[in-house]
């Protein structure tokens, strides 16, 4: 880990506390308003609050991990020796993006085999997407790169499946409901695509120091965005099926 000055470590602290703060209370938000949608929209909504519960966990884990990294030395924070583990970031992306995709086929207006059959392809591609980006991410050997190119076909695969199978079945519902759909999937682009941006900062000339804190940062803008945002777009989606009723 680099020597960083105050305002950047200070940065990073404070994107993490933002990050753990927005995830307790979207979780907290997603298990209140359960009852508000109809019984078959609940699970969406249940794994938008699960969503939301790992990844508030797993920001506290980074949040101890980025202390223990760093001491304060004569005005500059200089590593500690112990090691940051952002290990925990594939974790949660693990465990999270497929609920993501999960949660919003279970909205679809389609056969559970269909729906069932739909889920298992997104992820195992999202799976995919995230373990060879992993091997990149702690690559020594100049591989970044190129398993960041392996990682996008997955991605690819997974934007197919939502703007072409998935967007055939958004055909079958109300126009209201079409609307907050195409938005939600132009969210989940939206901070995804954040995501390689910030993949590709260390590759980019930029200062060893200034590429740690944006990683960072960026990771956790697009987290709050991808989860307790798009929870909270999932949960309208129910909740105007449920009303429509």
């Amino acid at each position: 880990m680099p020597t960083i000055s105050l305002s950047q470590y200070q940065l990073v602290y404070n994107s993490l506390s933002f990050a753990i703060a927005s995830m307790g209370g979207a979780f907290v938000f997603f298990v209140l308003s359960r009852p508000d949608v109809n019984e078959k929209y609940r699970q969406a909504v249940t794994m938008s609050a699960l969503v939301c519960f790992i990844a508030g966990y797993h920001y506290l884990r980074i949040f101890e991990s980025w202390k223990g990294a760093f001491a304060l030395q004569g005005g500059m924070y200089a590593p500690t020796g112990e090691p940051f583990n952002d290990a925990y970031r594939y974790i949660d992306w693990l465990l999270t993006v497929p609920l993501l995709l999960a949660e919003y086929v279970a909205l679809l207006a389609i056969s559970r085999q269909k729906a069932e059959g739909m889920t298992f392809r997104l992820i195992i591609a999202a799976v995919l997407m995230i373990a060879t980006g992993y091997v990149g991410e702690v690559s020594v050997d100049g591989t970044r790169a190129i398993w960041g190119a392996v990682s996008t076909v997955p991605f690819v695969y997974i934007l197919w499946v939502l703007w072409g199978e998935i967007g055939e079945a958004m055909a079958k519902e109300s126009a209201y409901v079409r609307v907050l759909m195409r938005n939600t999937r132009l969210l989940l682009l939206a901070t995804w695509g954040f995501y390689p941006i910030t993949y590709l900062l260390p590759m980019l000339g930029v200062a060893v120091g200034s590429a740690v804190v944006g990683v960072q940062v960026g990771y956790s803008i697009a987290d709050v965005l991808a989860k307790a945002g798009y929870g909270i777009m999932i949960y309208w989606i129910a909740k105007a099926k449920t009303d429509a009723v």
